[in-house]
């Protein structure tokens, strides 16, 4: 077995969170797997996993080696593409990240489509509340919400129009005190999702400044999950923010309203990023050749009923 094999049963087995698992998904023994593992961990001189046949977990030097080895492979994918140049045609196992409501809902029926089409193709979809290292983490493209700071990538423009808004159930504030400024919010209890910021929100500048306006806040309920935190403003637990599509529902159905839409900051654009050179990786590029057009419908409509919706809320306690 050579190094690049044993690179792929590596990065494999990280992947799939067992020898068991890597064992099914590559359908070798365990003895050719363990073997593979033995034979990258001699060659490095450390210890790179954990191991049980139930599961497994990265040694410090491991981390580093599995980011270093899904370069290797991609540089390997990458060059096999240029040397088979047009005749290669889609397949083997595209990696897409996405946020996971988005990617739920939006994405998901796009891909079952896409996979249709391209039977010698396999997704694996990552839907993730952060923003993913591409080549890191061996991700070949990403659906992503907020302003690009990486030039490396290669980015497609889906659209631009996901606002991040701030909502209360109604019983909420029909008992508290009113908020038509931001600077209210620090008396009334937040409900904070963790990508959100978990103890401030910015707002549009005041008037004469560029400065983005922030509230400082301590909150009295703090979740990493969307749906979380939309239930329990909606259960009148305190004040929420979050894209304007994640509460498009309650809104519609009166369970949440928008508040301090006048101090909203810009509206967010939405991307495909890819890394650098993968764009010519036949899989990667029918992926957005198929998916882009029916993204742009797909996000523009939901961005236009949440906007429609709530422009018609009252904004006030």
């Amino acid at each position: 077995m050579d190094r690049i094999d044993a690179m792929k049963v590596f990065v494999t087995a990280v992947e799939e969170g067992s020898l068991a698992a890597a064992v099914r998904k590559l359908k070798r023994s365990p003895t050719a797997i363990s073997r593979a593992l033995s034979l990258l961990e001699e060659h490095v001189g450390v210890e790179l996993l954990h191991r049980t046949t139930r599961s497994l977990k990265l040694s410090e030097a491991g981390q580093r080696y599995v980011e270093a080895c899904r370069r290797v492979l991609v540089d390997l994918e990458e060059a096999d593409i240029i040397a088979g140049g047009e005749r290669s045609s889609p397949r083997g196992v595209l990696t897409i990240s996405a946020p996971p409501i988005l990617g739920e809902e939006v994405l998901r029926p796009i891909l079952d489509n896409f996979l249709r089409e391209h039977h010698d193709v396999s997704v694996r979809l990552l839907m993730l509340d952060r923003f993913v290292n591409l080549v890191d983490e061996g991700v070949d493209v990403a659906l992503r919400i907020g302003n690009l700071t990486d030039s490396t990538h290669i980015s497609t423009r889906i659209g631009g129009d996901i606002r991040r808004v701030v909502v209360a159930s109604p019983s909420y504030l029909a008992s508290r005190s009113p908020i038509v400024d931001p600077a209210d919010l620090l008396r009334h209890d937040i409900v904070a999702f963790s990508n959100f910021g978990i103890e401030s929100w910015s707002f549009n500048p005041l008037g004469g400044t560029t400065i983005p306006r922030t509230v400082h806040f301590s909150p009295r309920y703090l979740v990493n999950s969307v749906r979380a935190a939309a239930a329990s403003a909606a259960e009148g637990m305190g004040i929420t923010r979050l894209y304007s599509y994640h509460v498009d529902d309650l809104v519609r159905k009166g369970a949440l309203q928008v508040v301090l839409a006048d101090f909203e900051p810009p509206a967010l654009p939405v991307h495909l990023l890819t890394p650098q050179g993968r764009t010519a990786v036949p899989k990667v590029r029918a992926f957005i050749d198929f998916a882009a057009p029916k993204l742009r419908v797909a996000i523009g409509r939901i961005a236009a009923e949440a906007n429609g919706t709530q422009k018609i809320m009252p904004i006030t306690g």
